[in-house]
């Protein structure tokens, strides 16, 4: 690969949808709709530390990143999950769906569900935000690019196959809809302008395969747990 071959850098990007979690044996069983409450509490609860973490990894990013224009939209991100005010954001949006799954806020917010496997790989992926250059960081972001499809997916499968879950709980599901082709979309222009040695690109491509490893390894650790009964 050339200090030029953009396609074929971005082509290497989109790849690794071969890797991406929805081909998870979990993931598949849950779009098909072959997972019981519990078992889609369990994904939920566990999921929500994951997601209650990207501002971090995303504060992260902000914080070793020199360039301004890249900080202004980036930025946008901690905004869609913190929200503004009381009651907006992607983790409230979470927190609700929890709701809908019949999860107290509490039981989410104290963690007292999530398994140490999947503590394990979201910290690993906070850490390597902070301590990775700022571009591998913001490549590892880049499993967005098949997320759209996933969340699409996911919101048919939930109202086909679960209709016991209150409509209004799947409000996170529909706003990524939106949110994700955009902040793909910005994260891959950043990646393709900052990424141009043959060293640098692989290092991105290092890192969504990190990613990607994090998000299967979740899903691992989600599955092994209510195999054990938890």
């Amino acid at each position: 690969m050339t200090t030029t071959d953009t396609e074929g850098f971005v082509a290497a990007l989109r790849g690794h949808s071969r890797r991406y979690h929805d081909r998870h044996p979990f993931h598949r069983r849950m779009n098909e709709g072959g997972l019981s409450r519990q078992q889609l509490q369990g994904w939920a609860a566990n999921r929500f530390y994951y997601q209650k973490n990207l501002p971090h990894k995303d504060a992260a990013i902000l914080a070793n990143c020199p360039h301004r224009e890249v900080r202004r939209r980036w930025i946008q991100r901690i905004i869609d999950h913190d929200g503004t005010a009381e009651g907006e954001g992607g983790i409230e949006a979470w927190l609700r769906l929890g709701e809908a799954l019949g999860l107290t806020r509490e039981e989410m917010e104290d963690e007292r569900h999530v398994v140490p496997g999947v503590r394990f790989a979201v910290d690993a992926y906070v850490t390597f935000a902070r301590t990775r250059p700022w571009t591998e960081a913001v490549a590892s972001s880049l499993t967005e690019l098949f997320a759209p499809d996933l969340m699409a997916e996911r919101l048919a499968a939930f109202e086909r196959h679960y209709p016991w879950i209150d409509r209004q709980g799947l409000a996170y599901f529909r706003a990524r809809l939106t949110q994700a082709p955009r902040d793909c979309e910005h994260a891959l222009r950043v990646v393709t302008e900052y990424c141009r040695s043959a060293d640098e690109q692989a290092g991105a491509l290092a890192a969504l395969s990190f990613k990607c490893d994090v998000l299967w390894s979740v899903l691992d650790a989600i599955e092994r747990s209510c195999a054990d009964g938890r």
